[in-house]
């Protein structure tokens, strides 16, 4: 059986602030949109997408899963990014690392990657 990543799926309060947020960190737009759920992504017919639902609950500890972002420049994008809304988080990555963790302005974690040229870079 063949299979594909569809979206991935962000827990939220502030469904339409969130998906502004990820917009323009990847440069992507609101694909659909409603009071119980928003799908953005760079096109319709490019997979995957990110899709936002609301809890009630908030959240309170380290994810499970998290996005990695591949940039041309790390430390530019990082700036960029953190004008946006994001700031730094600490999950125990150590001073060494190549990359630098994030977190969205609900305090889902993200890593800003150096430069990569492949998934085996």
């Amino acid at each position: 059986m063949a299979v594909s990543l569809y979206q991935v799926v962000v827990d939220t309060h502030d469904l339409p602030a969130l998906a502004r947020f990820w917009c323009q960190v990847l440069d992507w737009r609101v694909l659909f949109e409603a009071e119980d759920e928003i799908v953005i992504g760079a096109d319709e017919h490019a997979l995957p997408g990110l899709c936002f639902v609301p809890v009630p609950e908030h959240k309170t500890v380290k994810n499970r899963l998290h996005i990695d972002l591949a940039p041309d420049d790390l430390a530019a994008e990082v700036e960029r990014i953190i004008a946006l809304g994001a700031h730094r988080a600490d999950v125990g990555q150590g001073e060494d690392v190549t990359w630098v963790t994030l977190a969205d302005p609900e305090g889902n974690e993200f890593c800003v990657l150096r430069p990569k040229k492949s998934l085996l870079d």
